[in-house]
Parts: structure tokens; C-alpha cells; sequence
């Protein structure tokens, strides 16, 4: 156990109990939803989550600002996202902040600073923050918030008086300008959402892959329309093969629509069937079935598309209702591209590989195929990135070939005119990669990995506050597509503004995700380096030359090719303090003294 200075926030939903009286599953599915929401904006002010407690949570923060900051951000989203929910679905919380001090034990926190968070809490109004006397004391240096004093209160267990301040957003006609403020949203991202389930597979068992990857499909094409929001894979995908009511998933991903199918297929010929519901009121809106040879599959996914768009057309105002023509011609192609869509999903090393296999065999058998390409590119780098690949400039070239016959190929594809987008930053071609990213987000608005790739542009430029709120709506919108890592760039983004702390959450986020991640392993050594914990610095890079042991600063910064000089001297400056050997001369130097 050990003793320390903490900020710590407690929080609770007004009127929960209530609620799951009436609805418990339902209020379940939003409170978690909401969660999700929020988990970034604690992250990206150095939090950490201690514990949930049924109807709220617990949080530490080594800062008391970036513990208000982190509380306020968190209660002006639920304003936002209870907008757009009817009266009988809304959520608030209440916030109580104390700074003092704590008993570490592992993960846990204890003590009266625990116990005077938890207080305060109880004395916030719903959508509010109520913040004890010292906190608002040390904050209020750094923080011009408008708090009120609501007087000292005395709490039952606590010896002496509590000075509480509070903070209501009824009373906050614009927000602080010291606090991250996100820009309004244009009137296309109030639109319908659209979910769709992953489709049942009624063949073998060893046809599985070819439903879900018609699903994946389906999805890929309804997000290249640009008058709904399609959710990604990975949102709707957990919910496979889990007997759940279409109301409680809708409720649990914000979705107006699911769409919901069965695919059942012999040799070359497949039957589908697909449904559109409204799951709130359970209402069937469209169904129909379609027997045909494989070799018609892609008309048939236009078809669907344009059936679809024109359903839902009252809802959400009826625009383009066409989907892209695939570029395939051969089912054989397309077989081997959604098998190695199948093995891309698991992200082992093992099966990266059979990916990168079988999406080769997808181009040789038809190189039209361009979203083969696009993700043969994209697994290409993510495996450099993993320690999976090897960095050759061979790779390299080769990634940024993919990326341009995409484009190419399909000059509608947000995904491909992200990947050239990532390929001209990593290059040093900015002016190149900015425009790029923006005909992505442009062809795809909806797509939260276009909207990170822009942000990774204004990154590699130096503009790192613009990156961080990209990324941060990229993670908090759900995209949790495995083609898009965020945690690690918000690791950097943070690191370069000095935000340390911040920094260090989303360092361990990304390492939750891929331990080995070389880029992860190095921020985090340099993060705490010069965050003055020499200790755990010297442990991190251990780690790091563990797994790269032939990894020195003047290697590693060969593949920045950052805009702004400051931003390599600040990152080659704490990869110096943690120890990271500068050239061959100094590893071998390391090496031989880790040998003694």
C-alpha cells in the first residue's frame, strides 16, 4: 500500500433506481452506452477508472484541473447525447471532485479523500459538479470556471466542514474557454443511424465466414452513402450469437434501424434474406429474399442498398439510393478476400499472415479488386507497427503502390483515400496527405476512421490540439474498427503538448490492445521520463529493447518525418532520458553493460 495526492471524482445517475424499476434493461443498454462515450475524455486528462458501481464510477487523477476539466467535458457531452433521446430515456449525472489524500492498494483507493468525493456527489444537482474548498482552491489557478459557492456542508463520517462550490450547466450560457470545447455539428450527423447485425449463417459451419463477410460488405457499402450513418462492424458484431430483443441492442448502440438477414448457400448459389426494422416500436418496415447465382452477388448488394435507402427515405430524406458497384467479377477472388477478412478480425500474428496471403491471392485473381488492395496495405503497416513485419523500404513502397491503384480503382472510397492519406504522412508529404484525408472525410462524413486520418494529418504538422479532438471523435463516436488504432497517436498527440499524464493513460490504453506495439512501448519509456519517474522510465525502456533490441533513437526517428523540428527534438529528448541507446555504438555500449 502507499500514500499519495490525488484528485479523485465520484459519480451516479439521478434517479437510477427509478428507472430500473420501470425499464432495467433498457436503462442498462444507455448507461453503458453513455460510458463508453465518456471513457475517452478521461483518458485524455490523464484519468483512470477505479471501479464501477452499479449506477456510476470512480475515478483518480494525478491533476485536480484536469479532474474538473475531465468533469465538466463529461457532463456538457451528456447534454449533448440527451438531446437527441426522448424525455423517458434521459441521463444525468452527478459529479462530486475532492483533492486529498489516498491509500493505494493495487487498482483500489481508500481514504477520506474517497469518502469526501463521495459526499459531494450526493449534494450535485443532475447534470452537475459539486467540488470541495481545496479543490476549487488549487483549480482555480490554472482555471477561470464559473463555480458558485454553495457554502460549507457537513457530511456524516467527516470530522470537520466541507466548503462545497458547484457547477450547473443551466447556469453556463457558453462554455469556458480554457476547457476543450468540440464545434457544433453539422445537421447530417442528427440523422438516422443504421446498424446492421451480423447475418445468420444457415450452412456449415465452415461457411460462416462467408456471412459474416457479407455482412461486412453491406456495411462497407451503406457507409459510402452520405446521407445516413452506418455504424461500424465491431459495434454491432459483439452482439453475435447472443439471443438479445432488437430493441435492446438498438437502445444499447444508438441505432434507429437494424437491419437483420440469414444467408444460406450451396456450391454457387446463394439465398438471402434481409429485413429492415424500426426496433423501438418493433415495426417491419421492408423484407425480401434473394436466390441467385454467387457470380450476381455484388447487383444484388446494390439492389438491396438502393431498397434500403428508399425505406427509410421519410426518415432521414431520400438522396443518392444507389450503391457502388463492386470492382470483382470472379467469386473465387471475392472468396479469398472475405477469408482473409475472416483471419484479418482475429489480429494474431498467425492469422495476419494468412491474410496477407489470401488477399494476394484476391489481386492476382482479380486486380480490380480494390478494397483487397486497400486492406493488403493496411495490414502491411499495422504489422510493421506490431513488431509483426519486418520495415523494409520494400514494404514500404509496396504499401504506398496499394494505396494509389486503390485509389484508382475506386475514387469513391473513403477507406482507400484514408490509407493514401496515412502513406503521404508517414512519407513527409503533408500538403499531399492533408488533401487526401479530406476527400476522404468528404466522400464518407460519417467515417470515423477519415476523421482520425485528418487528425493524424494536422499531427504530423505540428497542429496537435486539432489532432487530439479528431481522435477523440473518432474513439468516442464507437469506432472501434480494427483498421483504426487511436489510443497510441493520442499518446503522442498528448505527449507533445507536455500533457503527460495524458499521455500516459492513453499509452496503457494502447498497450491493453497490442502489447507490443513498438511505437506505444517507446512514448510511454519517453512519457515517463519526462514525467521525472526515472524508475519506471528505466523499466519501461527494458521492456522496449526487450522486444526491439536493436532499437536506437537515431533508428527509430529515421521514420518521423514530422513538419516540425521541435516535435522530434521534444520525442528524441525524453527517449534520451529513458534511457533508449542513441546509436549503435551507445546499444552495444547497453549490451555489453546488461551482460556484465
Amino acid at each position: 500500500m502507499e500514500r499519495r495526492l490525488a484528485a479523485i471524482v465520484c459519480a451516479d445517475v439521478a434517479g437510477y433506481s427509478r428507472m430500473m424499476g420501470a425499464d432495467e434493461e433498457g436503462t442498462h443498454a444507455i448507461f453503458k452506452a453513455h460510458r463508453s462515450a465518456i471513457y475517452p475524455i478521461i483518458l485524455n486528462h490523464g484519468g483512470r477508472l477505479v471501479k464501477n458501481t452499479g449506477d456510476g464510477f470512480l475515478l483518480e487523477f494525478p491533476s485536480v484541473v484536469g479532474a474538473l476539466q475531465s468533469s465538466i467535458e463529461i457532463q456538457t457531452l451528456m447534454v449533448e447525447r440527451n438531446s437527441q433521446l426522448p424525455v423517458d430515456r434521459l441521463m444525468q449525472f452527478r459529479l462530486g471532485l475532492h483533492m486529498g489524500d489516498v491509500i493505494a492498494d493495487e487498482d483500489e483507493v481508500f481514504g477520506d479523500g474517497v469518502n469526501i468525493a463521495v459526499r459531494l456527489e450526493s449534494v450535485a444537482v443532475p447534470g452537475g459538479v459539486a467540488i470541495s474548498g481545496k479543490a476549487y482552491q488549487e483549480a482555480s489557478k490554472h482555471l477561470h470556471v464559473p463555480l458558485i459557492d454553495a457554502g460549507s456542508r457537513r457530511f456524516k463520517n467527516i470530522e470537520e466542514a466541507v466548503s462545497v462550490w458547484t457547477w450547473d450547466p443551466s447556469r453556463t450560457e457558453t462554455r469556458d474557454k480554457a476547457l476543450h470545447e468540440k464545434p457544433n455539428l453539422p445537421a447530417q450527423y442528427r440523422t438516422a443511424i443504421v446498424g446492421v447485425l451480423p447475418f445468420v449463417n444457415l450452412s456449415d459451419r465452415a461457411e460462416e465466414y462467408f456471412s459474416d463477410g457479407l455482412t461486412e460488405d453491406l456495411i462497407q457499402a451503406l457507409s459510402l452513402q452520405s446521407f445516413f450513418r452506418v455504424l461500424s462492424r465491431n459495434a454491432t458484431f459483439s452482439f453475435k450469437g447472443k439471443n438479445l430483443s432488437t430493441r435492446l441492442i438498438a437502445r444499447e448502440i444508438d441505432a434507429t434501424y437494424l437491419i437483420q438477414g440469414s444467408v444460406r448457400r450451396a456450391g454457387h448459389k446463394i439465398r438471402v434474406a434481409v429485413e429492415l426494422i424500426a426496433p423501438e416500436s418493433g415495426e417491419q418496415i421492408w423484407a425480401s429474399r434473394y436466390d441467385s447465382d454467387i457470380g450476381d452477388l455484388f447487383a444484388m448488394q446494390d439492389e438491396l442498398t438502393t431498397s434500403l435507402s428508399a425505406a427509410i427515405a421519410p426518415e432521414i430524406f431520400r438522396a443518392e439510393a444507389s450503391a457502388p458497384a463492386r470492382a470483382s467479377a470472379d467469386p473465387t477472388a471475392w472468396d479469398r478476400f472475405l477469408k482473409g477478412l475472416s483471419h484479418y478480425y482475429r489480429h494474431t500474428k498467425t492469422d495476419f499472415e494468412a491474410s496477407i496471403d489470401l488477399f494476394r491471392q484476391a489481386i492476382v485473381l482479380d486486380p480490380s479488386l480494390s478494397i483487397a488492395r486497400a486492406y493488403l496495405g493496411t495490414i502491411m503497416v499495422q504489422g510493421v507497427q506490431y513488431g509483426w513485419l519486418k520495415s523494409t523500404r520494400e514494404l514500404w513502397t509496396e504499401a504506398m503502390s496499394l494505396a494509389e491503384s486503390s485509389v484508382r480503382l475506386d475514387p469513391r472510397s473513403s477507406f482507400a483515400f484514408g490509407l493514401l492519406s496515412y502513406m503521404h504522412a508517414m512519407e513527409g508529404n503533408h500538403d499531399v496527405a492533408m488533401e487526401a484525408a479530406k476527400r476522404a472525410v468528404s466522400l464518407n462524413p460519417y467515417e470515423m476512421g477519415a476523421r482520425g486520418i485528418l487528425g493524424l494529418c494536422h499531427f504530423s504538422c505540428g497542429e496537435h490540439e486539432q489532432a487530439i479532438e479528431l481522435f477523440s471523435t473518432a474513439v468516442q463516436r464507437g469506432n472501434s474498427d480494427p483498421r483504426f488504432r487511436w489510443a497510441a497517436l493520442l499518446a503522442f498527440a498528448h505527449y507533445m503538448l507536455g500533457q503527460y499524464d495524458a499521455s500516459l493513460s492513453w499509452a496503457r490504453e494502447a498497450m491493453y490492445l497490442t502489447p507490443n506495439h513498438l511505437q506505444v512501448l517507446a512514448i510511454r519509456a519517453a512519457t515517463l521520463a519526462q514525467m521525472g519517474r526515472a524508475e519506471e522510465a528505466a523499466k519501461a525502456t527494458e521492456v522496449l529493447l526487450n522486444g526491439f533490441p536493436t532499437l536506437t533513437v537515431e533508428r527509430h526517428l529515421r521514420n518521423f518525418r514530422w513538419k516540425n523540428p521541435a516535435d522530434i527534438a521534444r520525442y528524441r529528448e525524453g527517449l534520451l532520458k529513458a534511457g533508449v541507446p542513441l546509436s549503435k555504438l551507445s546499444l552495444a555500449e547497453a549490451t555489453s553493460k546488461r551482460s556484465a
